[in-house]
């Protein structure tokens, strides 16, 4: 039995930390699993991912993100991801097309529709069985973020952050059986505890 997990958030919500925390408690079962992240996770997709993540003043229009990131996902998805799954691995991923919706949907403004549409494409319709959503007001999430280095996205003002908040909280509304939200301002164990409540069950039907 295949599974693919992602995590989804806001900036500065701990999920690349949970992703690397479970993927650690899965790999301790023997079970097979792989640990991958957007954009990224290929050649082509870390080439991507240091033009979209710069923290210089480059400027990247709406729909170039939109193409760029899914670029890089359908990379990641026929490379990587689809051939563990069609192995029985798991996939743990540190974001997915929520990010695609979010972003560029509810934060730069871009018509849903298209954004679907190029998300079908890239992952040939491919969507996590399991999406935790790792929830915390915007200003405590980017306070988090060092006050140097701040990538493009982080950069944005706590408007467009908000918007993309209230965009998870709608997906997550909208699929209650798919998607598991944690507040995430609370201590790291205490949401890799409530993340595994959620996963294990799962595990141990598959060993």
């Amino acid at each position: 039995m295949s599974l693919f997990i992602v995590f989804e958030g806001e900036e500065g919500s701990g999920k690349s930390l949970q992703s690397k925390l479970l993927y650690d408690r899965i790999r301790d079962l023997k079970i097979p699993s792989i640990l991958v992240h957007e954009p990224g996770g290929t050649p082509l997709g870390e080439e991507i991912s240091r033009i979209l993540k710069s923290n210089k003043d480059l400027e990247i229009g709406p729909l170039a993100e939109l193409l760029l990131f899914n670029a890089s996902r359908s990379q990641l998805v026929s490379r990587v991801i689809r051939p563990a799954l069609d192995k029985g691995q798991i996939v743990v991923c540190d974001r997915f097309t929520a990010s695609t919706i979010v972003y560029q949907g509810y934060g730069r403004g871009l018509e849903p529709e298209l954004i679907e549409c190029m998300n079908d494409a890239s992952t040939g319709g491919l969507t996590p069985d399991i999406a935790f959503l790792l929830d915390m007001p915007v200003e405590k999430g980017l306070a988090r973020k060092a006050a140097e280095g701040l990538d493009r996205f982080e950069r944005e003002q706590a408007v467009f952050h908000e918007r993309v908040r209230q965009g998870y909280l709608a997906l997550a509304a909208a699929e209650p059986e798919r998607w598991c939200v944690i507040d995430a301002d609370q201590e790291k164990d205490v949401i890799s505890e409530a993340v595994w409540r959620r996963v294990s069950p799962l595990l141990h039907r598959k060993k």
